[in-house]
């Protein structure tokens, strides 16, 4: 099968010929991931989702659910080249970024050599990523919104392209630390991750202790998997879903002087512009994912819950009263559909 085009041509007839190209690698992909990865097709789509819109992505869930099996997956199915650091309280900003160290040469002249850290790969797992205290958390904010490192003053660029996938365990648990409100932002998505179904249960248990186990295959690459992202944003976007992303993020914003609105009195604080360009791109991706040429209405909605959850917050009082920030997203839905 060929590889998607990387030209940015934004002719109708180009568009539709790169997507159809586009929609049997992915599917290629997805089926690959399918043999590795059981009863989380949600999660599965909601990653991929994050990746194709050349983003960054926090799975969210107990230990043991896969979450880490499931990012060295995609890192293995979308030929990436995958670096994976363990979070913990001790870690360092520099075990991340990297250091500078003096060398001295045969004739005894001293230099700096930058040793670059595990951030410079092209899919980086951030294994337990609120075990780390913020200091090494905020390590991250640089590199996930501007692709490059500064260390001792001088930037470095990363691969393209570079997406981090941080897994989180639930802030209950012992030796977690809240992640701070600029990274949470970073995220183009907070994916849920749920323990599973009865029937895949039990494949998993079946398919997962025998003497011999799936391993993923590599079907993408780096080259083709910019060329894919590159058509996401070409894809045409229609005004209905354009005014249905604004209409949402809009009313997930405190109330304005004058405004009256019950719902945004709950809110606290909410997302900012960065959000609308999140939607903007993850329903293109999803949209492509599922065979469409462009996005729906459907799409909004289907992804505002990933997009919009981590970026809000409710007041003491709206969550003293028993609100969650779920629902108040799914009452601003139900506005729009």
């Amino acid at each position: 099968m060929s590889a998607v085009s990387p030209s940015p041509n934004t002719d109708p007839a180009a568009i539709v010929a790169d997507a159809e190209k586009a929609v049997a690698r992915i599917g290629e992909a997805r089926a690959d991931i399918a043999r590795v990865i059981f009863g989380q097709e949600s999660v599965v789509e909601r990653a991929l989702v994050t990746i194709l819109a050349g983003g960054h992505g926090l799975l969210v869930g107990v230990p043991g659910l896969a979450k880490t099996k499931l990012v060295e997956t995609l890192g293995t199915v979308l030929g990436l080249n995958a670096r994976r650091i363990q979070f913990t309280p001790d870690l360092m900003p520099s075990d991340i970024l990297g250091a500078e160290v003096m060398e001295q040469a045969a004739d005894g002249t001293r230099a700096f050599r930058f040793i670059p850290g595990p951030v410079f790969c092209q899919l980086l797992m951030a294994d337990e990523i609120n075990r780390a205290s913020p200091r090494t958390q905020s390590a991250l904010l640089q590199a996930m919104q501007e692709y490059h490192v500064t260390v001792a003053g001088h930037p470095h660029d990363l691969p393209r392209p570079f997406h981090v996938l941080a897994t989180q365990n639930p802030l209950e648990q012992e030796g977690t630390y809240p992640l701070p409100e600029a990274q949470l932002d970073r995220f183009l998505m907070q994916i849920d991750v749920h323990y599973p179904s009865l029937e895949a249960e039990r494949r998993i248990l079946l398919e997962t202790t025998g003497a011999s186990e799936a391993r993923a295959r590599g079907v993408l690459n780096g080259e083709e998997l910019a060329a894919i992202q590159g058509l996401v944003r070409r894809m045409p976007v229609g005004e209905s879903v354009v005014e249905a992303i604004l209409a949402l993020v809009r009313g997930a914003r405190p109330a304005e002087d004058g405004q009256s609105d019950d719902l945004q009195k709950l809110i606290a604080w909410g997302p900012g512009p960065r959000a609308s360009q999140a939607l903007m791109l993850t329903v293109r991706a999803r949209a492509l994912l599922e065979g469409r040429l462009a996005p729906s209405v459907d799409d909004v909605l289907a992804l505002a819950e990933p997009v919009l959850q981590h970026r809000m917050a409710l007041t003491f009082a709206a969550r003293a009263d028993g609100h969650s920030v779920r629902e108040v997203i799914g009452r601003l839905k139900s506005r729009i559909g």
